[in-house]
């Protein structure tokens, strides 16, 4: 294991008596009891960077768990608790379990670190695999894809947990100092990495990455970075057996991840028609979410899914969009604002009636609005409507838009916006949403959301009735029966 450390100076106060034995340092420190390849400042800035880095690895694990699950489950507030709360348990859990390693903190820390790159790496592919082929099973299975994301989020909070005790005996091996100090270096690695971590997936390793391939290399950095720290600055803590049982795991688990990484592609392909069945036509990652089409050809009819969520079903579309619309066309319709309907649907329907001059659409996902232009069976399912002159598309988040929107200048504003159910689309429901569309009425006009399906969704239904009213808006709630033939 460890070398023993030179005869201390005469006059120190500082002992050594083997890797866990006892210490005591003169005041203000002393000298590295740990053989390093490197000079002492030089081991422990390299010890906070890779704190930092590790860091940075875990909150994106977190982060890809709660986006992976609320994408293929939906209620994203549940699923984010879920997450996080067993994230943060597991991780208590870890720390106190990562105390009988400190004997072998080095080799411990290298052991955890790649043990959780492909844990951390490999989770979003597995849940994704589970949800895509066995999602459907129902029965003793039918709540299997959510045990198994309870079982990622612990895996991966216990590892993340054992870092910190074992990192701690690490950098106090190179100099020791007071735990305080100790304490606020590493916290402070710690969370200027997660702060980094944090703005990169989002910003960076989601779009451009996608969801699977970020966190596989997520993983491939984590099992690089802790690797070569605890091999390259560490390895005289190590035995000989040691740095090899290392040395191979961290090998076989970048084999595993740069594996998965090549195939990821056909993966996804192969998912998404177990899925969404074998008829997809376009997958595409916007800078707001994932949008994918099938059908539409041959006679089959062209659904339209955000998120993993159907949006538009081609076989009852033209009822919904009916529905939507024409009951407030009814009196005057000369300007009509669509807040939402980038697909263009709610604007066909408003363009059949005559008189309207002007349609303005504000839509978030400029994805959305491109592909509703450019798809042929998307574009002529909505009857190019966005290309009409009296069309008008804004780029933007509707209650930001409704902030600073001229008043009164509406006769009938549309509200085709996704579900509340989903955490980003709750403030379109609000009582303050619907008071600052009340604002750009005109005199006499008229305001249409969808309720849902007031059968199975009566406490919904009659609590966004309820909302309407304390903006101040009298409201007429109706229904819509039979399917389209």
């Amino acid at each position: 294991m460890i070398d023993r450390q030179a005869p201390v100076p005469p006059g120190s106060t500082q002992t050594w008596d083997g890797p866990d034995g006892p210490w005591a340092d003169a005041p203000g420190g002393g000298g590295s009891v740990v053989p390093l390849p490197v000079r002492q400042g030089t081991g422990r800035w390299l010890v906070l960077a890779g704190v930092f880095v590790c860091a940075a690895c875990g909150l994106v694990y977190e982060l890809e768990l709660v986006a992976l699950a609320t994408y293929l489950m939906g209620d994203s507030v549940a699923q984010t608790s879920v997450v996080l709360s067993v994230m943060v348990f597991a991780m208590g859990i870890g720390s106190l379990a990562a105390k009988r390693l400190r004997r072998h903190a080095a080799a411990g820390f290298g052991a955890i670190e790649a043990a959780l790159a492909l844990v951390g790496g490999g989770s979003a592919m597995a849940l994704y695999a589970v949800f895509a082929w066995t999602g459907d099973w129902g029965g003793v299975w039918a709540d299997g894809p959510r045990c198994l994301l309870v079982a990622f989020s612990l895996a991966t909070g216990l590892l993340i947990g054992a870092e910190v005790p074992l990192l701690m005996e690490l950098i106090q091996r190179i100099r020791r100092q007071d735990a305080g100090g100790a304490v606020a270096d590493l916290s402070a690695a710690d969370y200027v990495g997660a702060l980094v971590g944090g703005l990169a997936f989002p910003f960076l390793l989601l779009p451009v990455l996608g969801q699977l391939t970020g966190a596989l290399i997520t993983g491939a950095v984590n099992a690089v970075v802790g690797g070569a720290l605890v091999l390259g600055l560490f390895r005289r803590d190590l035995s000989r057996r040691a740095r090899r049982l290392l040395l191979t795991a961290n090998i076989c688990v970048l084999a595993l991840l740069a594996s998965a990484a090549v195939l990821v592609d056909d993966f996804e392909r192969a998912a998404r028609h177990a899925l969404y069945g074998p008829d997809v036509r376009v997958a595409v990652h916007t800078d707001v979410q994932e949008v994918l089409l099938t059908g539409g050809r041959d006679g089959r009819p062209l659904n339209l899914f955000l998120d993993g969520r159907l949006r538009v079903g081609g076989r009852d579309e033209l009822r919904y969009h009916e529905a939507l619309v024409h009951p407030a066309m009814t009196g005057r319709h000369a300007r009509v604002l669509v807040l939402g309907g980038g697909d263009g649907l709610a604007a066909r329907e408003v363009l059949r009636h005559p008189g309207v001059r002007r349609v303005d659409v504000v839509e978030l996902d400029a994805g959305v609005v491109r592909l509703a232009r450019t798809d042929p069976a998307l574009s002529r399912l909505n009857a190019h409507s966005l290309d009409d002159p009296r069309v008008h598309v804004v780029t933007a988040d509707a209650f930001d838009w409704l902030r600073t929107a001229p008043a009164g200048v509406y006769d009938v504003v549309v509200s085709d916006l996704p579900h509340p159910g989903i955490t980003a689309s709750t403030k379109l429901y609000a009582q303050e949403f619907y008071g600052l569309a009340r604002q750009v009425l005109a005199p006499g006009g008229r305001l249409v959301v969808h309720g849902g399906a007031v059968e199975s969704r009566a406490r919904d239904f009659w609590t966004l009735d309820a909302t309407l009213r304390a903006a101040g808006l009298r409201t007429t709630a109706y229904r819509v029966r039979g399917r389209q033939a």
